[in-house]
């Protein structure tokens, strides 16, 4: 049955193959023709819900050919907990055997073979133990027999209980994309300096934790924010593209083998209430991934159909939606081809008891008591520079939320959205606590659009959020029961390496000239953003720079980057487009963009020509805490250790099978 299962398991390939160095793989958790998921060397939560799916390869063709493509169909498999004797895994969880699975695959072994055509075809015969759960901390070994005598195994490790609740209230922010030198760069930015000396400070330098996490995928080292969101939100690693999953090769997009997230899980054993912020649209993988399902973020519709009535094809703990939903993304809502099935959205969450916000004047004036969702415009919202600084550009926008053919009015910004979200969250929890995510999405688009100024510009609203939080908290008498972790998922290669003379660099004609206008060491000379100047007043508040467009500017850029033109000054007319396409030489052909900075010098890239943007990079992301439970986010560890560290101060890991568990608390 290759039918369409070859595109789609072409596709996993491809997505796979993307970010792993050029090394093609078959399947990116399993490295023989036996696979268990979750794989070898996986932790849980005591009593987190999960899948496990075993499967055994046959090749038809290619180096890995075996058995003449023909699956063993009779492989068997046990589970077993250090010191016990094995079970099978229908005794061990005192279920039914599942039915047996088949289906055929196709993916390309190098890129000589991508060139050519040629894939490789494999059978596969599979089962899956949906929903099953280990309650015993320990290690736990299983073991996956086949081809009369090939053996895989995989050791997992349960976690420690953890059932007190030490925090009522978590607060997750993530700067997607956001890196040590992007704060630093920042800082400078908005904060004045004396003799090397700041006069103030962001908010995040007043945090008294931090720690770093390292943010691989688990068949990659280069993650992308799905599967990132999916490690800090479940605690297991998953790949590039894929949320709240173990990808498999099936050719279905949702029955991958999942694992329960950590609002499932709140819902499940707490009954808090929980919500999610984003300047992304609300599909986007960062805040979705609190529900999602699937190898694949790009199932925009079915996904928000998922945030709000569960799976759609399996049984698994109803976590009753959302209770705050804020962000853009309307075309996910408007009944059309972007909604699910054509349904409008906006009217089956006001089904459901939901107030309805399309603007900042309307969120303002939503009930706090009711469960609340915001969509403010199509897609993304537009960043706080455009917002702030240079209005005029969201005149020329077609993202109205309502679907008029017009640029969305009165909108709310990041800091708007998450104080309105703590309100009806703090209502709606009461006793029961609440969990928000909120995200400053922008902060990787533009770093991805090597957009500096743009992305630094919602790094510092992030900052002015978190400031407002604390403030917020303090006023509802809830600062010292509220944990507060700002994170990312990933970072990209961005540092700031100088400054640039802008005057001096658009005067010259030739590039090596232009290139004398960039002042390294000691003559990168001290920061003017924060010196106001002749006729420029943008009255955007402290904390944010008194000038957009001095002078003499910070000179930065990316690790890995398309080839693009650079005169560092800030882009007025709009967010940038540092490459594009040139008739006549292809679709995925990418260029220096002619409109694009003209004034500057042409940078050669250091990506593949079909990459039009930066792409994400492998540095470790800081990890700022404060609050209940704040020690244990210091030092460097895994991203899936946030989750398992959040869970530990909300009581979540419990070694009893009852749904009421847990003592203690609030």
């Amino acid at each position: 049955m290759v039918s369409t299962l070859g595109l789609v398991a072409a596709c996993l390939a491809a997505s796979l193959s993307t970010v792993s160095g050029q090394t093609f793989q078959r399947l990116g958790t399993c490295p023989t023709l036996g696979c268990i998921l979750p794989p070898d060397q996986q932790d849980f939560l005591p009593g987190q819900q999960f899948d496990i799916r075993f499967e055994v390869h046959a090749p038809k063709n290619g180096s890995e050919a075996f058995n003449n493509g023909v699956p063993d169909d009779k492989f068997t498999a046990t589970i077993a907990k250090e010191g016990a004797q094995p079970k099978s895994l229908a005794d061990f969880f005192k279920v039914s055997d599942p039915a047996l699975e088949k289906w055929t695959f196709s993916w390309y072994e190098d890129l000589f073979a991508q060139d050519a055509k040629t894939p490789s075809i494999v059978n596969v015969a599979s089962k899956i133990y949906r929903r099953v759960a280990l309650y015993e901390p320990g290690t736990y070994t299983v073991t996956l027999n086949y081809y009369s005598g090939k053996t895989t195994t995989a050791t997992w490790t349960v976690r420690p209980l953890a059932t007190k609740k030490k925090a009522k209230n978590v607060i997750f922010f993530i700067g997607d994309g956001m890196t040590t030198n992007m704060i630093t760069a920042a800082r400078l930015l908005a904060h004045k300096m004396v003799n090397g000396r700041y006069q103030s400070l962001l908010q995040l330098d007043k945090f008294p934790v931090i720690g770093h996490q390292m943010s691989h995928s688990i068949d990659s080292f280069i993650t992308d924010s799905a599967n990132s969101a999916s490690a800090l939100y479940s605690g297991h690693k998953s790949t590039v593209n894929a949320m709240g999953v173990y990808a498999d090769s099936s050719p279905d997009l949702y029955d991958d083998p999942k694992v329960e997230t950590i609002v499932e899980l709140l819902s499940r054993i707490w009954g808090s209430a929980w919500g999610a912020v984003s300047t992304a649209f609300i599909a986007d993988a960062t805040p979705i991934a609190l529900t999602a399902h699937t190898r694949s973020r790009y199932q925009y519709g079915p996904l928000i159909d998922q945030a709000l009535n569960g799976l759609t094809n399996y049984t698994w703990t109803q976590h009753g939606g959302p209770d705050v939903y804020f962000g853009g993304g309307a075309e996910q809502f408007l009944p059309g081809s972007g909604s699910y099935k054509g349904k409008d959205y906006f009217a089956e969450f006001a089904k459901k008891g939901y107030s309805v916000s399309l603007n900042k004047t309307a969120l303002a004036a939503a009930s706090n008591s009711e469960r609340a969702l915001g969509i403010f415009c199509k897609s993304n919202l537009p960043v706080w520079l455009d917002r702030n600084i240079f209005p005029e550009n969201l005149a020329k926008l077609t993202n109205d939320p309502s679907g008029k053919n017009a640029s969305a009015a009165d909108l709310p910004g990041l800091k708007e959205m998450t104080l309105k979200a703590i309100d009806v969250l703090n209502t709606r929890g009461g006793k029961k606590g609440f969990f928000l995510m909120s995200e400053a999405a922008s902060i990787d688009k533009q770093m991805h659009t090597l957009d500096y100024d743009r992305a630094l510009g919602d790094l510092l609203e992030l900052d002015d959020t978190v400031r407002a939080t604390v403030e917020k908290l303090k006023s509802l008498g809830i600062l010292d029961e509220t944990l507060i972790v700002v994170s990312a998922d990933h970072g990209h290669g961005f540092d700031v390496f100088g400054s640039a003379d802008t005057k001096y660099m658009a005067a010259q004609e030739d590039d090596r000239k232009k290139r004398q206008a960039v002042g390294v060491y000691q003559m990168s000379g001290l920061s003017q953003y924060t010196v106001a100047q002749p006729g420029i007043s943008y009255n955007t508040g402290p904390n944010f720079p008194l000038n957009w467009d001095p002078r003499y500017v910070l000179a930065g850029g990316m690790g890995a980057n398309p080839d693009h033109r650079e005169a560092y000054c800030v882009e007025k007319t709009g967010p940038r487009t540092p490459a594009a396409t040139i008739a006549g030489r292809g679709s995925s052909d990418f260029y220096v963009n002619a409109k694009d900075k003209p004034k500057g010098f042409v940078v050669n890239g250091t990506l593949p020509v079909d990459e039009a943007q930066g792409v994400h990079s492998l540095t470790d992301v800081p990890v700022f805490a404060m609050g209940p439970c704040q020690e244990i986010f210091g030092g460097t560890y895994n991203n899936i250790d946030v989750f398992y560290k959040i869970a530990t101060c909300l009581g979540l890991g419990h070694g009893t099978n009852k749904t009421d568990c847990g003592k203690g608390g609030w």
